[in-house]
């Protein structure tokens, strides 16, 4: 037993959690040292030199996109956009349905009550978005909340490119319109098949 006191004392004294100069002891190199060329750097394994090699021809740049414009901000300006910056069609509708029900349902249900699965389990309810306030709000602003988030909803511009947070602000119009909606909005040859889903005279 007595010989692993001295080995133990040793442990100990490594661990005593005080400030030191000294590099600390790597027993294992993980991620900190690796086998990599650095920016720049030459080498002899290629005959030009370099260890950054040249981009295959007809690559294609991203990430250097202008994100002033209106259709990337919401804004024009300093004022929100007050309409969608693109051409709304069914296809657009359904593709912001899509993403509306897997990034916005857990907390605004899909409904947009505000009541979503999230909510029920104790988090705060975000707004109703068929409420007057919501329903006033300029479409650049809603896109603005959906990219940069507002209070306890966190931004997703990481998450949902551009176009389809354009396409989730279509579809939040569309929920405030069928909760909204008169029978006056429908067209007259639609409005007796709406009675025959509705069981309606």
């Amino acid at each position: 037993m007595n010989r692993w006191c001295i080995p133990l004392l040793v442990v100990l004294a490594g661990c005593r959690g005080q400030a030191s100069s000294d590099p600390p002891i790597h027993v294992f190199g993980d991620m900190d040292w690796q086998p990599k060329f650095q920016p720049e750097e030459g080498t002899r394994l290629f005959a030009d030199g370099r260890a950054m090699r040249p981009l295959v021809q007809g690559t294609v740049h991203q990430g250097a996109l202008d994100e002033s414009d209106a259709y990337r901000t919401g804004k024009d300006g300093e004022a929100f956009l007050a309409m969608a910056p693109i051409t709304v069609d069914e296809t657009v509708i359904r593709r912001g349905q899509d993403r509306f029900n897997i990034y916005c349902a857990p907390c605004h249900d899909q409904s947009g009550s505000g009541q979503g699965m999230v909510v029920k389990r104790g988090y705060p309810p975000p707004i109703d978005l068929a409420s007057d306030r919501a329903r006033g709000l300029p479409d650049g602003e809603i896109f603005n909340v959906i990219t940069n988030g507002v209070r306890n909803m966190p931004a997703y511009r990481k998450q949902i490119p551009v176009k389809d947070r354009w396409a989730i602000v279509t579809w939040v119009r569309v929920l405030q319109q069928s909760q909204h909606g008169r029978i006056d909005d429908v067209p007259e040859a639609q409005r007796s098949n709406i009675a025959k889903e509705s069981g309606t005279p």
